[in-house]
């Protein structure tokens, strides 16, 4: 969500240029989850050149930005898209270190039983798990806000976090996490200190943004960093938040 006013592979260099040793993308191809080598060896490249290590990636997740959340669960096309993006995912971490892969679950479909949607969710996420851990990663499922994504059936820690029980039950691996994302958590009105509290333990990835308005810390009114720093959280923390009107860059000097 940040730097994006600039083409993919100059995003490394200019966070690296706003202080920032550790990056995460989503699948930077929404059209395409089998990218040609070049592709890859051109981002591979530009992050190494700017000195930043990735730490987290999406698989392939359809339209993102845009109506898609995810294609775990959305049979047809998309879900041999996903599948299609597993190996390939994979392997571009684990040849840059990144160790958490995250899964959006995908939407629910008109006319297709909901059952049928997860029974189809757990089979790509045993799948996305195995790949995952081949590669050295961890497999996250993250919960989003109903009021923004009304159709993703994982709106809140709990339901997310039964996702990540079922996966590692059925995968038998035991490397599925919860991606922990506060502004979502937020927007759905829960009680932030409450689930970072009863779930801390399951959290492979932290991902913030203030609320409301999705902007920067100090731009709304959580106390992101002090929920995180009084649960001894020692992870990665991720900024998905809109950028400030003056550029990626601006607003950014609190977290230095």
């Amino acid at each position: 969500m940040l730097f994006t006013e600039l083409p993919l592979l100059e995003r490394p260099a200019a966070a690296a240029a706003a202080g920032f040793e550790a990056v995460e993308l989503w699948w930077p191809w929404p059209d395409d989850p089998t990218p040609a080598a070049t592709a890859l060896d051109d981002l591979r490249t530009a992050l190494e050149s700017a000195g930043t290590r990735l730490v987290g990636l999406n698989f392939y997740a359809g339209q993102l930005p845009g109506p898609d959340r995810g294609a775990a669960s959305v049979p047809g096309a998309e879900s041999e898209r996903f599948r299609a993006n597993i190996e390939v995912a994979a392997d571009f971490a684990a040849s840059v270190g990144c160790t958490a892969l995250n899964a959006l679950y995908g939407n629910r479909i008109d006319g297709v039983d909901p059952a049928d949607q997860d029974a189809l969710a757990l089979d790509n996420l045993v799948r996305a798990a195995a790949a995952a851990h081949r590669a050295g990663a961890t497999l996250l499922i993250e919960a989003l806000n109903a009021a923004e994504s009304p159709r993703y059936p994982l709106v809140d820690a709990e339901a997310a976090v039964a996702a990540v029980r079922r996966v590692n039950e059925a995968s038998g691996i035991g490397n599925a996490r919860f991606l922990l994302d506060l502004y979502h958590l937020a927007a759905g009105g829960a009680d932030l200190a409450a689930v970072i509290d009863r779930h801390i333990g399951r959290v492979g990835h932290v991902q913030i943004a203030d609320f409301p308005g999705r902007g920067a810390r100090g731009t709304g009114a959580l106390r992101l960093t002090d929920l995180l720093d009084a649960a001894g959280y020692e992870g990665f923390v991720g900024l998905e938040h809109k950028p400030s009107p003056d550029g990626s860059a601006a607003g950014l000097g609190w977290s230095r």
